[in-house]
């Protein structure tokens, strides 16, 4: 993108509710913690995400077990014919089975759908592709296990698994995969335009730390090329992909994916819609007990997985 960009007034984007939400973050897990060991990284987040933590919705029974020789934590309240596949974020090197344990169950309890967060190997110890290798392990060994709809979703990292996996599984299972929910995903855009120049310094997220986190998951030998498994959007062919929401932040480096892959599936005859939400940051689903936007932020992604379950469209 060619001129100078002007840095966007943050100050205004952002309301006091997510500014309140920011400061406490930063208190917990500083800029600059891509500096730290990977073990001090981990520890840190580990932190922040227990001062996050809104426990667990009363009902929803809670069962840890691999799948695919892979950690998994299954969630259900009752009976249900939906399974919901989660791949938690956290720039394939932190994060874990309990860091999104509470987004998980209150998906679970107010969808009523069964939730199975995955719990893939992280860089540097696991590196591109294993990290793929472990989802799409998991992801096989779920759909074997559990009759009925599978849906794909995740945060950040994990939204780019998910949609790894919903490329890779496509003219699989039958059809049973019923859509996709993507919540501030990286798949994988041009650097050099829209939010990525934009929103290259915005809070929480810039675009220097997910060059740290690139470094990690590819071992320090750069993105491979052409590769759907690492970046969804590099395929060449985006048809036969389930239905599909992207839901971003405004404020976030990663935003201008979701459009560019509404775009790519919609050009490929498929389903598909972005929801780019003002004022929010890149790991605003933490923000939700904190900012009515936030709360409305997760309101909208437990909207799309309760319609893609019941294949509801438009949702």
């Amino acid at each position: 993108m060619g001129g100078c960009v002007r840095t966007p007034d943050y100050s205004r984007l952002i309301d006091a509710e997510m500014w309140a939400f920011i400061e406490r973050l930063d208190s917990t897990y500083p800029a600059g913690a891509v500096d730290l060991t990977i073990a001090e990284q981990r520890d840190v987040y580990d932190g922040m995400c227990k001062v996050f933590y809104q426990g667990r919705p009363k009902g929803v029974q809670v069962h840890d077990e691999p799948n695919g020789g892979v950690p998994c934590r299954r969630y259900e309240t009752s009976g249900s014919d939906v399974t919901v596949i989660y791949y938690h974020g956290g720039g394939f090197v932190v994060g874990g089975l309990d860091s999104h344990d509470d987004v998980c169950a209150e998906i679970c309890q107010r969808t009523g759908y069964r939730v199975i967060s995955v719990d893939y190997g992280l860089a540097p110890e696991v590196i591109f592709p294993g990290c793929f290798d472990d989802a799409w392990r998991a992801f096989a060994a779920i759909a074997t296990a559990h009759d009925g709809d599978l849906m794909l979703t995740g945060d950040s990292a994990g939204g780019n698994l998910a949609a790894a996996v919903a490329h890779h599984a496509r003219g699989t299972h039958d059809g049973r995969i019923v859509g996709q929910v993507l919540i501030y995903p990286g798949l994988g855009g041009d650097w050099g335009q829209g939010s990525y120049v934009e929103h290259a310094n915005a809070p929480h997220l810039s675009t220097a730390d997910m060059e740290f986190y690139m470094n990690m998951r590819t071992g320090g030998s750069g993105p491979p090329k052409g590769d759907p498994r690492y970046a969804p959007l590099q395929d060449t062919n985006f048809a036969g992909v389930p239905h599909s929401v992207m839901i971003t932040a405004e404020c976030d480096p990663l935003a201008s994916d979701g459009q560019s892959y509404r775009d790519a599936l919609r050009a490929a005859g498929g389903q598909a819609e972005w929801i780019n939400v003002a004022g929010m940051v890149h790991g605003c689903l933490r923000a939700r007990v904190m900012s009515q936007k936030a709360a409305g932020f997760f309101d909208q992604v437990v909207g799309a997985i309760d319609a893609l379950g019941r294949r509801e469209w438009p949702y």
